[in-house]
């Protein structure tokens, strides 16, 4: 039976509506648009377009895994993150809004030092999608970094979206236990690392608990152990005047911050996210 854009659009709403999603009209467009790559203003004004029968099918499976909780961007397998067009992959943690916050909080440091010495070397630990220090290449031209995981399928995609953005000649893609295969100074240490209590990992929602990697989120006991790693390593790596940029849970400003203090660095400012909550550290050693 022929369906138009709107019918196809009413009926993901519907569905969504039903299973008591919070935004139901808002996730059919980005599902329903994604899937047929469609902008938002084609959705509107092309309602009368009939899809044809692999369209439709399209949007009824991906509605089936989205009722199943799997989260839109995860379906689409791809998210948008500082203007970059991202692949995501199993072994990626999906890039969130509020982790703009950091390559907003660390990209002025970077074009500081580009403009003082003509270069800037950073590191990004778990570095995933490589969202942030792709955003921060593809803002800083002249920068160069290293991204390092553990997961060969985030090595894997970070490559991929280099790739895609013309950034492969100025990023290498290493994969190491944190510090282990690093060498040479960096002028920049970033890291949006697992920060949460291993005791809380059940309770999140499924989006999350379900669909991204386990140690893309597990922080240990505390949720602190890949801080300490990093601020008990990061000196040996970090050059004169160097800055670490961290992402935090909402709760662990002030434990994140002793960890850093006692092994000599100082607080250089906290930034909050797009909720208030406090999101972002920076360090610099004292």
């Amino acid at each position: 039976m022929a369906k138009t854009l709107d019918q196809a659009l009413q009926q993901v709403r519907n569905a969504l509506k039903v299973a008591d999603f919070d935004d139901p009209g808002q996730e059919a467009r980005l599902l329903v648009g994604g899937l047929l790559g469609l902008a938002a203003s084609e959705i509107l004004s092309r309602g009368d377009r009939v899809l044809t029968e692999p369209e439709i099918e399209r949007i009824e499976a991906a509605l089936a895994r989205r009722l199943a909780r799997e989260p839109i961007f995860r379906i689409l397998g791809r998210r948008a993150f500082r203007g970059l067009d991202l692949a995501l992959s199993p072994g990626t943690l999906e890039p969130r809004p509020d982790t703009e916050t950091l390559v907003e909080a660390v990209l002025p440091s970077v074009q500081a030092r580009l403009s003082a010495n003509g270069s800037c070397r950073i590191l990004d630990l778990g570095t995933g999608t490589g969202a942030i220090l792709l955003a921060l290449l593809s803002e800083a031209p002249g920068a160069v970094g290293v991204g390092v995981d553990l997961s060969a399928d985030a090595l894997s995609t970070a490559r991929r979206n280099a790739e895609a953005h013309g950034l492969s000649a100025r990023t290498t893609m290493l994969e190491s236990d944190w510090f282990a295969e690093i060498s040479g100074q960096f002028d920049v240490i970033v890291s949006n690392p697992p920060y949460i209590p291993s005791k809380v990992i059940d309770g999140l929602e499924p989006e999350v608990r379900n669909h991204d990697p386990l140690a893309a989120l597990d922080g240990g006991a505390d949720g602190l152990d890949a801080y300490r790693i990093i601020a008990g390593q990061s000196r040996r790596f970090l050059g004169e005047a160097g800055l670490v940029g961290l992402e935090i849970g909402y709760d662990q400003k002030d434990s994140v911050s002793h960890l850093f203090e006692a092994e000599g660095f100082r607080l250089m400012a906290a930034l909050r996210d797009l909720a208030g909550h406090d999101r972002v550290l920076l360090f610099t050693p004292a």
